[in-house]
């Protein structure tokens, strides 16, 4: 479904001789990451499994363990994060968002607020059958207010689907909207919450053209203004990814490096997560909306093997 990733299937394509290849990599003293590296990133996520599989195999040995035990530091996160399998990779990082002592809320707004809901269903499904526990009531568990809300609401995957858009309800929308924030003393967060999470993509993004027409703003501005904490950033996500995902993206990917020290667990995440599915649009949205290429940010920002596997799951330079 999904053909703007960077990473594909390798071919020709050989399991037990990949397999064969890591365990001497990382055999005896010392590890040599070069091989480790190139094989994980250039693979796609089933391929890395079948080499799991493979290498159990072979050498009765759990790939993953290995990994953990020969590399250290953002590499290791690295190579580890790009073995869990596609399907477990959001319902694992939704559930470190929220175990322990506080909570991730950045974590749950990006995958929460990007992805379909198709997958948003799927995530509720993968975190049932991997943790034993429903993720709507751990989130309700250690959220509150208008952001608890509103990803609830998006939990339900309940979107509208997108057939045809109907003007006269364009209308009404923008209009709730408009006066349900800036005609209105204090803000009615339900209306945003109620309509951002619930309408059809291709009607929302109406929606915003209308509003800009009745108020003079972008519905950015006016979430700006009008909320504040989680749920601004919430909210912003679910405009931002109705308007363009890569884009959004692009844009988290740059705040993870720009100024002094690099979020790397964002920077992991995204290029994992996105890289078989539209990493070549986000790197496009990057360059448009940066002056700079992804290629070019992630060079200068990182270094090591760590900066190398980055670089090949990039892809390439776009300049």
């Amino acid at each position: 479904q999904y053909t703007r990733g960077t990473v594909t299937a390798f071919a020709p394509f050989d399991a037990r001789a990949d397999a064969e290849a890591l365990r001497k990599a990382m055999k005896g003293m010392g590890t040599d990451e070069e091989t480790v590296l190139t094989i994980l990133t250039t693979r796609n996520n089933a391929q890395r499994q079948e080499i799991a599989s493979a290498f159990k195999t072979l050498f009765g040995r759990d790939l993953v363990d290995d990994l953990k035990s020969e590399l250290t530091g953002k590499f290791e996160t690295l190579m580890v994060s790009l073995m869990r399998p596609a399907y477990i990779f959001d319902a694992h990082a939704l559930k470190h968002a929220i175990k322990g002592a506080g909570t991730n809320e950045k974590v749950l707004t990006e995958i929460l607020a990007s992805r379909t809901p198709a997958e948003v269903q799927n995530i509720k499904q993968v975190y049932l059958q991997e943790y034993e526990a429903n993720l709507e009531d751990k989130i309700t568990g250690e959220t509150s207010g208008h952001f608890q809300r509103l990803l609830v609401v998006l939990l339900q995957a309940n979107r509208d689907p997108d057939v045809g858009v109907d003007e006269a309800l364009v209308e009404q929308d923008a209009q709730v909207l408009f006066r349900a924030g800036e005609l209105k003393w204090g803000t009615d967060e339900e209306k945003f919450i109620t309509i951002l999470g619930t309408r059809s993509i291709s009607h929302l993004r109406r929606v915003f053209d209308k509003y800009m027409t009745i108020s003079g703003f972008q519905i950015e501005e006016t979430i700006d203004r009008e909320t504040s904490g989680d749920l601004e950033k919430l909210l912003l996500a679910v405009v931002k990814c109705i308007r363009s995902v890569p884009a959004y993206f692009a844009e988290t990917l740059y705040y993870s490096m720009k100024g002094a020290g690099t979020d790397d667990d964002t920077l992991i995440r995204v290029m994992v997560s996105r890289s078989e599915v539209d990493l070549l649009d986000i790197r496009r949205e990057f360059r448009k909306n940066f002056a700079k290429s992804l290629y070019q940010m992630i060079q200068k920002d990182t270094s090591g093997d760590y900066r190398k596997a980055l670089l090949l799951l990039c892809g390439g330079d776009d300049d």
